[in-house]
């Protein structure tokens, strides 16, 4: 069932941005396995977009894309991923998974609970993942697309395989995470270490502490850690999944071709996956496709650049 806090959404001034810009509450709904907490903005029989965040982030990476999009007509739709803030398993003997197929279930199962038959999906690092799969797997479900990052289906197989030495050094707190210092320091340091993974993977946002500070308090959430170790050791074959999904997986790990329009958004001051022209993923797109680079945004490019994502998702829209 359905129920919403007593507060409603922050209404807000799109033309200030900072600290003080929240969503003042958040919805829930028991959705799959999980009583997910979402925040909404916009009129409710608009065309629904579906904004999913990364780690580690949460819905206010879209503080500021969701009254622009809300303002333009759309009903916006900002969950929790499993782990983060007020979403909770609904029975503590579930499996805290964080393997890529899980993550993209639970929003189905979010979709199916508000009755959502299809909407625009964007994203960015897990979100633009969970958006990739749901729009490989089940296009009947993504209306369109806009993902930060390009293609980032997972395949197993592929983290085998060495990459550059900048590359890896920007990929530290996975190898991190596989270790037994690397979970307990999660678990100690928290904030410091999301503190660190923001500054480096994007240089050049100015972000202050209290912009920190409300996005952490997601990080209390009893889960956090269980899931975001098991989403690391499970991508480096050092974590087992769920058997359920290994058919899923199976079909993901074969790069599947995504077929709805769609949007992909690089950064180019992002320190952990650098910005490409996206020749390298162009031919995992088959309908209409667009490209493009994003100056002076990083790693969580809708809360660096609020308004080249806001209109990304527009401009996908008409296709």
């Amino acid at each position: 069932m359905e129920r919403e806090n007593e507060v409603q959404l922050t209404a807000v001034n799109t033309e200030n941005s900072g600290p003080n810009r929240s969503f003042s509450s958040v919805k829930h709904i028991d959705a799959g396995v999980l009583n997910v907490g979402y925040a909404e903005a916009g009129p409710p029989d608009g065309p629904v977009v579906m904004l999913l965040h990364g780690w580690p982030y949460d819905i206010h990476s879209y503080v500021d894309v969701a009254p622009r999009l809300g303002a333009a007509g759309y009903r916006v739709v900002v969950p929790h991923l499993r782990g983060h803030g007020t979403t909770r398993f609904l029975n503590r003997d579930t499996f805290r998974n964080g393997e890529q197929a899980v993550v993209a279930h639970d929003i189905i199962a979010l979709m199916d609970a508000l009755e959502i038959e299809k909407a625009i999906l964007a994203g960015y690092d897990w979100g633009a993942r969970t958006a990739n799969i749901i729009a490989a797997l089940l296009p009947q479900r993504c209306k369109a697309m806009v993902s930060a990052g390009g293609y980032l289906i997972n395949d197993r197989k592929s983290y085998k395989r060495p990459l550059a030495p900048l590359v890896e050094w920007g990929w530290w707190y996975q190898y991190y995470f596989v270790t037994g210092n690397g979970e307990s320091g999660l678990e100690s340091n928290q904030r410091d270490l999301a503190k660190l993974v923001w500054r480096v993977n994007s240089p050049k946002w100015d972000f202050d502490d209290a912009t920190f500070d409300r996005t952490a308090a997601s990080f209390d959430n009893p889960d956090y850690v269980s899931i975001a170790i098991h989403n690391y050791r499970w991508r480096l074959s050092v974590a087992d999944g769920d058997p359920r999904y290994q058919d899923v997986e199976r079909r993901l790990g074969q790069g599947p071709v995504i077929t709805v329009p769609t949007i992909t958004l690089d950064g180019d001051s992002d320190g952990v996956t650098p910005a490409t022209d996206g020749a390298s993923y162009r031919n995992k797109f088959s309908g209409h496709y667009t490209h493009r680079i994003i100056e002076g945004a990083g790693h969580n490019l809708p809360q660096e650049a609020p308004q080249a994502f806001a209109d990304a998702v527009v401009e996908v829209d008409g296709y």
